[in-house]
């Protein structure tokens, strides 16, 4: 092989094995693509742009109402000269224009309201889009820890079948040797082929998570997924401390953004009760136009119609004046529209208790089931080395005669359940410890929750 080809062959290799590192998926990397790829993270940045907008309108409604208009008459038969109103039977044109202006000095101090009713709103729906940000998350760590388990699960099924095949082996030997009866060697095919079926419905169960985790991800063009593990083990705290379950609550009230968004929301509501008693008070508005025009029976002293540009200038007149409406009664509709706000306040308020008590509820259940969790934890460590032993034990008397297959396939099992039941426990510890860690504040995904 010469230089030349040398070069070309590490180079090939080294790109293979970097396409190779960019396939598997960690799961801090799962997490950033399925936030970055979620139709419906797309519609709540949709609905916070939109409610961005209306809360910048809101300021803009402070600043004054200008209005041009134009226009233009032909009148034919009897008609009233605007000019001078004489009646007269002349078909005739005109032209009028005008500029106007107005400004609301006081309304009840509503547009001050709504300007914070509407940033309120702005930030709930903020506040909204970070909670679904974590959904996802959690939802992907979950499917993630799912690939996880079953990988793990197939390697142990794999193993059981490694020890039937050497067990089967074994057998034929022992036939061939004389040693043992023909009918043992179907009893450990059986096993075998047993086992078989066992490695094969984990995978089918490995492609279903595999799919799950790649819907959650919206990962499109494909089914499958290679994860990398290397990055999720933690260390098992091997003592038992007491987690103040009240404390870890206490302390989510202050970031959860399911919370936040629903107070942001009850002040809102309270401001658009402000808003419903604007209605009550007198609103004083600033006004200010110009007006011209151009008539065609405008006529000068010889009888000829006076030009546009000196009727332009002549016909003109300003106004400047202050408009005061005193509401007296609508129905009453403004007093109606008020208690209607302030249920509307009630059912806000409401529901944040509602959510406030739901997360309690959470996170004391979260918190029980991961202490015991850890207790059980212990128990299937135990548990996995023991079966362990006896099966070690367990085979070794196969292997001199001392016991039946039947019994040593009961060994086995019970080994290869114990395994299943660790790698479980412990996995169910992982995504508990890191849920109880996600409500005390400490950063588990790498989530920007700021919002554009």
């Amino acid at each position: 092989m010469n230089r030349l080809q040398k070069k070309i062959f590490f180079i090939f290799l080294f790109f293979r094995v970097a396409s190779f590192a960019q396939n598997e998926w960690t799961l801090e990397a799962c997490v950033d693509y399925a936030l970055n790829h979620n139709l419906k993270l797309n519609g709540l940045q949709y609905n916070t742009s939109s409610n961005k907008e209306s809360y910048r309108q809101s300021y803009r409604e402070l600043l004054p109402s200008v209005d041009a208009n134009a226009s233009y008459f032909i009148q034919y038969g009897r008609s009233i000269d605007p000019n001078n109103n004489a009646i007269i039977s002349t078909d005739f044109f005109s032209n009028t224009y005008a500029l106007n202006a107005s400004i609301d000095i006081f309304q009840g101090f509503q547009k001050l309201n709504k300007i914070a009713a509407s940033k309120f709103l702005y930030k709930a729906t903020q506040e909204a889009a970070s909670q679904e940000k974590y959904l996802v998350a959690f939802r992907v760590m979950s499917a993630f820890y799912d690939v996880q388990f079953l990988e793990g699960l197939i390697e142990i099924s794999k193993k059981q079948v490694e020890i039937s095949q050497n067990n089967y082996n074994l057998v034929s030997k022992q036939i061939d040797l004389g040693l043992k009866a023909g009918a043992d060697k179907y009893e450990a095919a059986s096993v075998l082929i047993g086992d078989k079926l066992i490695v094969t419905q984990n995978e089918n169960k490995l492609k279903a998570a595999k799919l799950k985790l790649v819907q959650e991800m919206n990962l499109e063009n494909t089914s499958d997924i290679s994860i990398n593990t290397s990055t999720t083990h933690m260390l098992i705290e091997k003592k038992i401390h007491v987690i103040d379950a009240d404390a870890i609550y206490n302390n989510a009230l202050s970031f959860m953004p399911s919370i936040k968004a629903q107070e942001f929301r009850v002040k809102a509501a309270k401001k658009d009760v402000n808003v419903a008693r604007g209605n009550l008070y007198p609103t004083l508005t600033l006004l200010a136009g110009y007006r011209t025009g151009y008539f065609e029976t405008n006529v000068d002293d010889a009888g000829n119609v006076i030009p546009f540009k000196t009727q332009f200038s002549d016909n003109a007149n300003q106004f400047i004046g202050l408009s005061l409406q005193i509401p007296i009664t609508n129905k009453w509709r403004s007093r109606s529209e008020i208690k209607q706000q302030k249920i509307i306040l009630l059912q806000a308020t409401n529901n944040l208790n509602i959510q406030k008590q739901e997360l309690n509820k959470l996170i004391q259940e979260l918190v029980q089931s991961y202490q015991a969790t850890k207790v059980e934890y212990e128990q299937t460590q135990k548990n996995e080395a023991f079966r362990s032993v006896a099966f070690t034990v367990a085979q070794k008397k196969y292997d001199k005669g001392m016991i039946s297959l039947l019994d040593l396939y009961q060994s086995k099992n019970l080994y290869a359940k114990a395994q299943s039941e660790n790698l479980q426990v412990q996995l169910k510890l992982e995504v508990q410890k890191k849920t109880i860690d996600f409500y005390k504040g400490i950063a588990v995904f790498n989530i920007n929750t700021i919002t554009q």
